[in-house]
């Protein structure tokens, strides 16, 4: 149900080491769908901006009808972005894809919140070494 999946995601924020409080908005559309916003601030200035409509059903995966993920620089220069808009048909995984940095877009899974929060710790962890 979306509320089980609300309390998965504001568990899940709470743990991370964030320079601010993490900014999420959650609307319950139905029981089972809502709407997820929200603005993550990691300690070296970099954002996380996210969105997704989704459909949280007991005993089944959680079913995205729209998502975005868009991490930036501090700048606001944009890193990487994830969505699924149905702009790049001939991509094997359309409408999933992944932006990077201003003009490459490549062939990419639909990934979740905690998904894309790895690859952005695995970034800084690596710039970090």
């Amino acid at each position: 149900m979306i509320e089980e999946y609300f309390e998965t995601i504001k568990a899940f924020l709470q743990g991370l080491s964030l320079s601010q409080p993490p900014e999420v908005e959650y609307d319950y559309r139905d029981r089972e769908t809502g709407f997820l916003k929200g603005d993550l601030v990691f300690k070296d200035g970099s954002r996380l901006h996210f969105r997704e409509f989704v459909q949280a059903r007991q005993n089944e995966p959680v079913y995205r009808y729209m998502y975005a993920f868009q991490y930036m620089k501090a700048d606001g220069i944009l890193i990487f972005r994830y969505d699924n808009t149905k702009h790049f048909p001939h991509l094997p995984t359309a409408p999933h894809h992944k932006h990077i940095g201003k003009s490459d877009v490549l062939a990419a899974n639909a990934p979740d919140l905690f998904q894309v929060v790895k690859e952005i710790e695995d970034m800084m962890n690596a710039r970090a070494k």
